[in-house]
């Protein structure tokens, strides 16, 4: 990977918050001192927002294999990619339904495709908009919810503050991470996650990382944030 100075100055400013910011945090990154938080993006195809929200439509409700593979079959209609909007909306949906995804899914991907087709949402003009504001835009489409939206604005626009308290695999992580007895309803999720704001991205990618990519690390005492 090209090294990129100016991440790398961000990375260590963004990790040193996080560190003082949450216990449970600071011993997730102690023990990952060479973790690479964008590298999960290189197992993904490339997406640009169209292609990010798919991906987040198509994942809803839906295993992290089982999702793969419908991916896999969508790319396979288009020649090896996922389409663009212009290239969804004269496809059978039929197809998209022999593919693997839900008539209520294919519905919310065309009625998308077809804003962003005809001009009613314009790709640049939505990457530039503030976070609240982008999600607003987007949740205007039946099937489209907040917790979709952040996940194509982690994906494809590299929003720095994403917290997603929605995904189950995060909220295992959480409880993995913070010893808790229960799994963390979204309210916790995003209390756990105030401390790390607004480096929220990062510290989603370290709890991801300690689920699936465990490193050896002293024991530590089970922490909790304050305000749960």
């Amino acid at each position: 990977m090209t090294e990129d100075p100016s991440h790398d100055a961000w990375l260590q400013q963004a990790r040193s918050y996080l560190r003082n910011a949450d216990p449970v945090l600071a011993r997730l990154i102690d023990a990952r001192p060479d973790f690479d938080p964008r590298a999960w993006l290189t197992q993904l195809p490339p997406m640009d927002l169209y292609g990010a929200l798919l991906f987040q439509v198509t994942g809803q409700q839906l295993s992290v294999p089982a999702t793969r593979r419908t991916l896999a079959r969508i790319e396979a209609l288009f020649g090896g990619h996922l389409p663009s909007p212009t290239e969804l909306l004269p496809v059978d949906p039929g197809q998209l339904r022999e593919a693997g995804l839900s008539w209520r899914k294919i519905a919310t991907l065309r009625d998308l495709a077809g804003r962003m087709s005809d001009g009613r949402l314009d790709t640049d003009v939505l990457s530039g908009l503030p976070d609240d504001e982008l999600i607003a835009q987007l949740t205007a489409i039946p099937g489209i919810g907040p917790w979709t939206v952040q996940g194509a604005m982690l994906i494809a626009l590299g929003r720095e503050d994403v917290v997603l308290p929605g995904d189950l695999a995060l909220r295992k992580a959480i409880q993995a991470a913070y010893r808790l007895g229960h799994l963390p309803s979204q309210e916790e999720v995003l209390a756990l996650a105030e401390p790390g704001r607004p480096y929220r991205s990062l510290a989603n990618s370290y709890l991801f990382a300690s689920a699936f990519e465990p490193a050896e690390a002293p024991p530590a005492a089970q922490h909790r944030s304050a305000g749960i």
